[in-house]
C-alpha cells in the first residue's frame, strides 16, 4: 500500500539539500560577480602599492569591500613572501622590501604608489 506521507518525507531531505545547494551556488556566483577585483580597485584609484610589498588604501579609510580586498591580497602576499624567505634562508623583511621595490617598478603609470613619506602619488610615465 502506498503511503504518500512516508514517501514525501523520505524524499524531502534530498530535495531540500538540492535546493540549498542551488541557492548557495547562485549566492556565491553573485557575490563573486559583485566582488571588487584588484585591477578594478587600482583603476579607480582606491588601492596602491606600498614600499612594504603590500597594498594600501589610498584614501585612508577604505570601504568594507576595498578593505576586504586589501586584506585578502596582503594575506596571500605574506604567505608567498614567507615561502620565499624560507626557501632562500633569509628574513621576511628582506623579501617584503624587495617585493615592494619590484611592485613599484611594475606599477603602471597613473596607478598609485606610496612614497617613503607615506604620501600617495600617481606613478608617472618613465621616459
Amino acid at each position: 500500500m502506498y503511503n504518500g506521507v512516508n514517501a514525501m518525507s523520505s524524499t524531502l531531505p534530498r530535495w531540500t539539500i538540492q535546493c540549498v545547494i542551488v541557492v548557495l551556488s547562485v549566492v556565491m556566483a553573485c557575490s563573486t560577480a559583485w566582488a571588487l577585483s584588484l585591477g578594478d580597485a587600482k583603476d579607480r584609484g582606491l588601492v596602491g602599492e606600498r614600499l612594504s610589498g603590500y597594498l594600501g588604501a589610498v584614501s585612508g579609510k577604505a570601504s568594507s569591500d576595498v578593505q576586504s580586498l586589501i586584506d585578502n591580497v596582503n594575506q596571500q602576499r605574506k604567505q608567498r613572501y614567507q615561502q620565499i624567505a624560507k626557501r632562500n634562508k633569509t628574513n621576511l623583511k628582506a623579501v617584503e622590501m624587495l617585493a615592494g621595490k619590484t611592485a613599484m617598478k611594475k606599477t603602471k603609470p597613473g596607478y598609485y604608489i606610496q612614497l617613503p613619506s607615506g604620501q600617495w602619488t600617481k606613478k608617472e610615465a618613465t621616459r
